[in-house]
């Protein structure tokens, strides 16, 4: 109840005018459906009975009026829910989607995309399905029942009892159906969510499923899902089909009463035989209505989870928001510093009382074995997520006390492996600054070394990249990420060994890119390769979340430690490859 109290509260409200109107169509084609029953009356007794000629054009013209008043009324009553219905789904999926973008980095961490796709589509048309059924039962169901009923009383007041008598009966056959569909409909959501995540996961692996032979496992799982989801919907649909015998059953004890009640009184009592049929009539069209009526609680059970699920999401609150107090981020110079910064995932530490700098204008890498917290640097200075103790200052400025928007468009960030949208060449590099000029990005392009190649394509910056940049080389991503981030023209710049994975000639055209993009701005590049930071101005290693070292690469190699242990390994001199000997004929 609580649930459907909000539901009406927060989405009823704001479409309450049409649904108003709709429900005012609806009690016309209620009025009608009444007044069908009712002049059966004068068709059985003025026409077949008494012969009346006149009556005839009468009850014709009648019959016309009312039929056409239905069909006309019912008509702009679809419309009006069709185009409420559309506005729902548009306006709860932008919603949702606005709600997931406010998200910090540890909900997208742990949810999954199948249930994120389920809970932004899903949901919204639960939304529709909830609201349709509440204003639809009530307003043309409902009301078409009262209207039949009023008839059915007024023809016989006696008869009208002993039929609705049943309807209690088919109230509890119906109720004890409502907990097995609730349960067994929060459990076809999560089978749902399920089939999204498989689909996922063999798209973006599918050269890690192919190389290792891995189709059988998938379509094990992707069936498994797919029948568990099948015998899901199965079960809720024939819950629901239950009620059909159920109200089937007892219309039929109803209607054989009647028949012997009623022909008994027109055949010996003298009874008036329209009024019977009048009454008939109205009891059968009643039929369809109380059906839908007696199905609404388990259909609206059903429906209310997926309206459930979209609540809890809406009422998930961001981890990461702008402090009411916020300010704009002001950028003098660009210093970046950690003072003292502690940070965990869950119960496993990540930083341990880290302080050092990242001078203004400068080059400076971070050097560590794998989980030495290099990752967790660039999440905490985008602030993605926000230190467990200390401070990341930019300036002097606490990040938790500037606006996410200033803080985000004041930082460039180039990966090792880049993500492009699937779109155009213009429109991945247009996401830098959208409001960039043609000039403008030709120029990003042209100090990314990405413009020659692009004029290759005989559609030019206007190439499809495909899904994730399947269209384009390793090398052409990479410069097209870069050519993106300098079009942001950002102070700050992050840079994730944008050059690990390339081939030689890739690599050499990238890093000159890679040496434009960085003059003049306060660089921090994350160095798995050495060879790639040893002209830095200033390298930090980190060991387990702690800073060992600082200086620059001579500094480092004669200081003899991490560092210098790690500068030995990668670049000590291969030995020369020994002269292979010429192959003798084997002795027989």
């Amino acid at each position: 109840m609580a649930l459907l109290k909000r539901l009406l509260r927060e989405e009823g409200r704001q479409y309450a005018p049409r649904y108003v109107l709709a429900l005012a169509l609806m009690g016309v084609v209620a009025a009608a459906t009444g007044a069908s029953a009712w002049i059966i009356q004068s068709v059985v007794n003025d026409i077949f009975i008494n012969k009346n000629a006149a009556m005839i054009w009468v009850v014709a013209t009648s019959v016309l009026a009312i039929y056409l008043a239905k069909g006309v009324a019912d008509y702009y009553r679809a419309k009006v829910m069709n185009r409420i219905g559309t506005d729902i789904i548009s306006s709860q999926q932008k919603r949702l989607y606005a709600h997931l973008l406010d998200q910090g980095m540890d909900y997208f961490n742990s949810a999954s995309i199948g249930d994120v796709v389920t809970r932004v589509s899903g949901n919204a048309l639960a939304i529709r399905r909830a609201l349709d059924l509440i204003v639809t039962s009530f307003g043309k169901d409902f009301l078409s029942l009262v209207s039949l009923v009023t008839v059915m009383v007024i023809q016989d007041p006696w008869l009208s009892l002993v039929s609705l008598v049943i309807m209690p009966a088919a109230v509890l056959g119906v109720t004890s159906l409502v907990k097995r569909t609730r349960k067994i409909a929060g459990q076809e959501y999560q089978t749902q969510s399920r089939i999204v995540d498989t689909l996922k996961e063999t798209i973006l692996g599918i050269t890690v499923v192919k190389s290792f032979g891995m189709e059988p496992r998938m379509r094990v799982d992707m069936n498994s899902a797919i029948d568990r989801s099948a015998w899901q919907s199965l079960k809720i649909a024939n819950l629901g089909a239950r009620t059909s015998p159920l109200m089937e059953s007892l219309a039929g004890v109803a209607v054989a009463v009647i028949v012997i009640y009623g022909g008994y009184g027109v055949i010996h009592l003298g009874r008036d035989a329209g009024s019977l049929f009048s009454f008939l009539a109205a009891l059968l069209l009643a039929y369809e209505p109380a059906k839908r009526l007696a199905k609404l609680q388990v259909q609206m059970e059903s429906t209310l989870v997926g309206v459930s699920m979209m609540y809890d999401f809406l009422d998930t609150p961001s981890t990461l928001v702008d402090h009411p107090q916020a300010a704009p981020l002001h950028l003098v110079q660009g210093q970046v510093a950690f003072d003292a910064v502690g940070f965990h995932y869950g119960n496993t530490p990540a930083l341990r009382n880290l302080s050092l700098v990242f001078p203004a204008g400068r080059v400076s890498a971070l050097v560590g074995a794998s989980g030495a917290g290099k990752s967790t640097i660039f999440s905490l200075i985008e602030r993605f997520h926000d230190p467990s103790s200390g401070q990341v200052l930019i300036d002097g400025q606490d990040l938790r006390g500037v606006t996410l928007q200033s803080l985000r468009a004041s930082i460039a960030y180039v990966t090792q492996d880049p993500f492009l949208f699937d779109g155009t060449i213009r429109d991945n590099i247009l996401a830098g600054r959208p409001g960039a000029t043609e000039r403008e990005m030709i120029a990003a392009a042209e100090a990314a070394n990405a413009h020659d190649f692009i004029v290759g394509f005989p559609d030019g910056y206007d190439h499809p990249v495909g899904e994730g940049g399947g269209n384009l080389s390793g090398g052409q991503r990479q410069r097209v990420a870069i050519a993106r981030a300098m079009l942001r023209d950002a102070p700050i710049l992050l840079l994730d060994e944008a050059t690990s994975a390339l081939d030689a000639e890739s690599e050499a055209k990238v890093k000159s890119a890679l040496d434009r993009l960085m003059s003049g701005r306060t660089t921090i590049v994350i160095a798995h390769r050495l060879s790639t930071v040893r002209n830095a101005d200033v390298i930090h290693v980190l060991d387990r979340g702690r800073l060992v070292e600082s200086g620059t690469h001579d500094q480092l190699v004669a200081h003899n430690g991490v560092y210098a242990r790690l500068a030995a390994l990668q670049f000590a001199t291969q030995p020369a490859r020994r002269p292979r000997r010429a192959a003798t004929a084997p002795v027989v």
